[in-house]
């Protein structure tokens, strides 16, 4: 099965996102869209995992702890690998250094289960759309401009998951394998 590790998204944030993508979506059709109640903030990407793993996985990510929940707030939009030759469509994430520091406990829980440390920094983020073919998208950038300051709102991460992810014909599907709270219980 298909796993990752991520942040969930309160409902409130993920419907004031999917408002923007449908007034943006008749701009570009050169977007494949993510869809609102799949968003999440990606800690470590596993891929393909046997169910035996799991079990281990689970073990691993119920260790660790910070010393307390933090706020996120999502905000502001961009383009990966830039604006001037798009890739993918992002909206950014602004947190402490907490949310770093839950995505290296992560990757240092999982290294001795084989699982290798990512070679780039963290880059949190939330996916809106992969452009495809790469290219021009001067109405979609020119939308998100005149929208500016973006801003969806902010929430506690007090939590955080194992996902498994299934392909569909309408963008992949998200289930919660196992959550596991970020600050240890009082």
């Amino acid at each position: 099965m298909r796993t990752f590790i991520a942040i969930d998204i309160p409902e409130k944030i993920r419907a004031s996102i999917g408002e923007l993508m449908a007034t943006l979506k008749p701009a570009a059709t050169n977007i494949r869209w993510s869809r609102p109640e799949g968003l999440h903030i990606t800690l470590k990407f596993l891929g393909e995992l046997q169910p035996a793993r799991i079990e281990q996985v689970k073990q691993s990510l119920s260790q660790i702890h910070l010393a307390a929940s933090f706020q996120v707030a999502i905000q502001g939009a961009g383009f990966f690998p830039n604006e001037r030759s798009p890739r993918v469509m992002w909206l950014g994430i602004a947190a402490g250094a907490e949310l770093a520091e839950l995505a290296s406990r992560v990757e240092e829980s999982l290294m001795p289960l084989g699982f290798e440390k990512e070679n780039r920094p963290y880059s949190p983020h939330l996916t809106m759309g992969r452009i495809n073919p790469p290219g021009k998208i001067f109405t979609v950038q020119e939308l998100l401009r005149r929208r500016e300051p973006l801003a969806f709102g902010s929430f506690t991460a007090t939590e955080f998951f194992l996902y498994e992810s299934k392909p569909s014909r309408n963008g992949s599907v998200y289930n919660k394998i196992a959550g596991f709270g970020i600050a240890p219980r009082t």
